[in-house]
């Protein structure tokens, strides 16, 4: 132990340590000359890639906008899923039957209408026309089906419905 410290005294030593320590400063300045060197030639090297804009930065702003596209396509799928929920319980289905309900006018001029949504639940309407009068009734549907007793012509327009899966065609 007393060798090392009598080495550590002497002035070989400090003049060592004292060239260790002014190389390694100058490996440090040399160093950062070439990392000022080189990121100058980077700055250069995108400015050019980017026709005289910095590319970093329009990375950048491109990241940004599309978290902003991402986020926007997201809000729009929870819409999407809402009006989609929506859809169910709006009209989706109709079915309609023209009749003739009384021997003595012509033109099948009354008619048996069902209006259903995605779970056959609606409304089934029957206007019934005459030379004297014109009446308009309504009945609920449920599953298809009326709590009420339906004619002959509404049970057909609720079958048509039904069977229309959505597709209306006037015939």
């Amino acid at each position: 132990m007393e060798n090392i410290m009598q080495i550590i005294r002497t002035d070989n030593f400090l003049l060592l340590v004292s060239v260790v320590l002014l190389v390694l400063l100058v490996g440090w300045f040399v160093l950062l000359i070439k990392f000022s060197k080189l990121n100058k030639r980077y700055q250069n090297f995108m400015k050019k890639i980017g026709n005289g804009k910095n590319i970093e930065e329009d990375l950048r702003n491109y990241l940004e906008k599309v978290e902003q596209v991402e986020k926007h396509n997201l809000e729009n799928a929870n819409a999407i899923k809402n009006l989609n929920s929506d859809l169910r319980k709006c009209i989706q289905k109709v079915g309609i039957v023209r009749y003739n309900a009384f021997q003595d006018t012509g033109s099948d001029l009354s008619f048996a209408l069902a209006l259903l949504d995605e779970n056959d639940d609606g409304v089934v309407l029957n206007g019934i026309y005459s030379r004297e009068m014109s009446n308009i009734y309504a009945k609920p549907v449920e599953k298809g089906k009326s709590a009420y007793t339906v004619s002959e012509e509404e049970a057909q327009a609720i079958q048509k419905a039904i069977d229309s899966n959505g597709i209306y065609k006037v015939k």
